[in-house]
């Protein structure tokens, strides 16, 4: 590696590599049938429950942003994949809780209804799967980048005091 090569961090770390690759598509195919159903029920019958529709429309982009944050997986990507699937998780339960204790309070089933029983509660499983990637993959000090050692510098003939 030259000194003008930035250090990458080891391959185990990053987090769309390895299982990460499966977490990334398992992600995004979420988030594609998120956003069919949200853009089918914006388009189609936003009026009948706007805020069922709403909260699916809102999954959809969480499901996006944290699948393109998992892929990239850089330092900054990491911290929007860590708020993303955290929303994400405490979203499922708050609303799988809501549902469940009345069925009708959004009007209409949204992704994390029922805690994701109309997904086959994949949107309840994943945001722990998301976060225990995320914790396991984290950057740690010893993956750090080490400072070459110094070297001392090359001598001068020229210098009286090299001879």
């Amino acid at each position: 590696m030259s000194a003008t090569t930035p250090p990458t961090a080891p391959a185990g770390r990053r987090t769309g590599t390895g299982f990460g690759r499966l977490l990334v598509t398992v992600y995004g195919i979420l988030a594609f049938a998120a956003i069919g159903r949200s853009s089918y029920e914006l388009a189609t019958k936003f009026s009948e429950a706007p805020v069922a529709y709403s909260l699916s429309t809102l999954s959809a982009v969480v499901y996006v942003l944290a699948t393109v944050a998992l892929a990239k997986g850089g330092p900054r990507w990491r911290v929007v994949a860590w708020v993303t699937v955290g929303f994400e998780a405490v979203g499922v339960l708050a609303v799988g809780a809501a549902s469940v204790a009345s069925p009708d309070v959004f009007g209409e089933t949204t992704v994390w209804s029922g805690f994701g029983q109309g997904y086959g509660y994949v949107p309840l499983v994943l945001p722990f799967v998301g976060l225990w990637w995320l914790w396991r993959t984290r950057p740690r000090p010893e993956d750090a980048p080490t400072a070459p050692p110094p070297t001392a510098p090359e001598p001068n003939p020229a210098d009286p005091e090299v001879r």
